[in-house]
């Protein structure tokens, strides 16, 4: 690793050189989730409430963080509010997927680079990407060769990549059913293993879990579901960190407590809703102060929990 990239990764971590990130990069689900909140439509529900929404978690909860994962569309102004000791990440992709065509194919930006990214004070770049590795061979092929082309520009740049895939079913089955349960471990542990390649440039894989702990118990044992754990960060030869993928903080904690107990080697969290989601009604009925008095009590303590069960991740330093 470069030493550029090397010292952009250390502004993203903690002293033990553990990722302890909050993620509020969120843009059309947080949208909807505060126009629901507030009974309007999506389209009552303005640029500058969304930056103002970002705003107040940033402010309030990067202390408590070792970074925050933004996006430059609403929150260049979180940013900046951001704790002086908390590193930034920037994300490059547009919210969501092509969805004029099969295969949810990723797109970026259109007014983003990552030289600008880069000149927004960012420690690191990051994309999303639905990725399955039982889709056709020529989507995966764009997918992969889109990946490339943004290592590349991040290895030009000389600042991290963090790369985010979410797993999801080709066939349109339902991703939070038994069936995809039963697969989602193998997209996982192929998913860690293929971006792990030297050709993607990637630096950190941002992972979900390799189950689904509402059928521990139905899908597999859990003796079975803390090997998938294993399995998967056996898989990654990157650094890799979990991501809590909008379930409830004491869900995260329990699936955090197993990686532990499994021997997982992940290097800390990208952690977002889990830590801030019920603030969304707090704000949409009461305002910012409100939504920044809860973050102060109830988003304080949901990400100290967090912190306290990375106390097991393994230094990314060890992974490289």
């Amino acid at each position: 690793m470069s030493e550029g990239k090397a010292n952009h990764l250390k502004a993203l971590a903690d002293s033990r050189g553990v990722i302890a990130a909050a993620a509020m990069d969120q843009r059309g689900s947080l949208l909807k989730a505060v126009a629901s909140a507030r009974g309007v439509n999506k389209t009552d529900i303005s640029a500058e409430m969304m930056s103002e929404f970002k705003t107040a978690v940033s402010k309030v909860l990067t202390p408590h963080a070792s970074a925050i994962l933004l996006d430059p569309e609403y929150g260049l102004p979180a940013a900046a509010a951001r704790d002086p000791k908390c590193g930034l990440l920037l994300a490059y992709e547009l919210s969501g997927y092509d969805n004029t065509r099969p295969g949810r194919l990723p797109d970026l930006l259109e007014n983003v680079s990552v030289r600008r990214i880069k000149a927004w004070g960012a420690n690191a770049v990051k994309v999303l990407l639905y990725y399955s590795p039982f889709d056709a061979a020529h989507v995966n092929d764009v997918k992969h060769a889109f990946i490339e082309r943004v290592g590349a520009e991040c290895a030009a740049e000389d600042i991290p990549f963090f790369l985010e895939f979410v797993g999801y079913d080709p066939a349109g089955g339902d991703e939070k059913g038994i069936e995809f349960a039963r697969l989602k471990p193998r997209v996982v542990m192929q998913s860690m293993e293929e971006f792990s390649k030297a050709q993607y440039g990637v630096d950190v894989l941002k992972v979900e879990v390799p189950v689904n702990l509402k059928f521990v118990g139905q899908a597999y044992s859990r003796a079975e579901a803390l090997g998938y754990f294993k399995q998967a960060s056996d898989a990654a030869s990157k650094p890799f960190i979990y991501l809590s993928a909008g379930v409830d903080n004491d869900v995260f904690i329990e699936q955090l407590e197993m990686a532990a107990e499994a021997g997982s080697r992940f290097s800390g969290v990208l952690c977002g809703r889990a830590t801030w989601k019920e603030g969304i009604p707090v704000y949409a009925k009461s305002g910012v102060r409100a939504l920044e008095d809860w973050l102060s009590t109830e988003g304080v303590k949901n990400i100290q929990k967090v912190n306290q069960a990375v106390g097991s991740a393994t230094p990314y330093p060890a992974m490289l």
